[in-house]
């Protein structure tokens, strides 16, 4: 499913964009605390990190994610709406506009205490595939996923880590 809804270009999305820290290196957690970065996300980009890809021409790039063992997220189209959905938002460079994102459809899921209830899900590794155009040069593709995990007890706050590509265009 293509959708320019998962596509953000506000400012609010700046503040999510910091760099993302080493993955050996500690992170403030909200206590002011350090906090190991591997141990803060249930979710965890992969690759790419860079790209090459042919300018001013319709390009596509996959964005892989892992979901930790044990856990699960909501797809982005959860089966009802108390349900946080997984959204990827991503800014615009100069030079770069991304048309849509597709979304892999999710697989249909229910815990042996509520047989009948069907969530909407994603499980170990998924691919999200940005549709952008770009203009010769270098650039930076970056943004946010947002996704609430879950285990088979509980479901956790929503959540954001940031993707980072850099896209040559030639």
């Amino acid at each position: 499913m293509r959708g320019l809804g998962a596509i953000l270009v506000a400012g609010i999305a700046a503040l999510w964009l910091l760099p993302a820290p080493a993955p050996a290196q500690e992170i403030p957690s909200a206590s002011g605390q350090a906090v190991s970065r591997a141990s803060t996300s249930n979710v965890q980009y992969l690759f790419p990190e860079q790209v090459s890809i042919a300018a001013k021409q319709p390009a596509t790039v996959d964005l892989h994610f892992r979901v930790k063992s044990g856990f699960h997220i909501n797809s982005h189209t959860p089966h009802a709406k108390v349900f946080i959905p997984t959204n990827l938002a991503l800014v615009e460079g100069q030079g770069m506009t991304v048309t849509s994102v597709d979304f892999p459809p999710g697989t249909d899921f229910a815990f042996s205490f509520s047989p009948k209830e069907k969530l909407s899900i994603y499980t170990g590794d998924f691919v999200l595939r940005a549709h952008l155009n770009v203009q010769p040069g270098d650039h930076l593709l970056q943004g946010v996923l947002r996704y609430q995990a879950c285990d088979s007890n509980s479901c956790y706050p929503p959540k954001t880590i940031p993707v980072a590509v850099d896209v040559i265009a030639k």
